[in-house]
């Protein structure tokens, strides 16, 4: 199950960026993913349980977006959004594209709490995840 390696990169950058902010505890962690990015969201959430235990992101919650698939025409230069098994253009239905976004996944943000604040801190943050 490579979701588990993918949530254990995940881990990795927001241990950091809780580390870099100084947070005592990750409450949300919000991810976009493209369809064509090869992660089947509901292993994603089993796994993180797994690969957040005896962390700052420990009982934090994963909130997950669907980014669309979307390509460039090569033929009428128009940016549409497209079937992730068509990808052909909206406009003119010509098949020369190219892909703009569908196959990422980012962290996009985080909210945590720390030492010094009362309140729930967000971050945006927009990092590519690799495992």
């Amino acid at each position: 199950m490579h979701e588990l390696a993918i949530c254990q990169a995940l881990i990795d950058q927001v241990e950091s960026i809780a580390n870099e902010h100084h947070a005592r505890e990750v409450i949300e962690i919000f991810l976009e993913i493209g369809p064509l990015a090869g992660v089947e969201p509901p292993l994603l959430e089993q796994a993180f349980d797994i690969a957040s235990a005896g962390t700052v992101a420990a009982g934090a919650k994963l909130v997950i977006r669907s980014m669309p698939v979307r390509v460039s025409c090569r033929q009428c230069d128009a940016i549409t959004d497209a079937l992730p098994s068509r990808l052909v253009c909206g406009v003119c239905g010509d098949w020369r594209t190219q892909l703009v976004s569908g196959d990422e996944m980012l962290l996009a943000s985080l909210e945590f709490t720390r030492d010094d604040d009362q309140e729930t801190c967000s971050r945006g943050i927009a990092q590519g995840i690799e495992a």
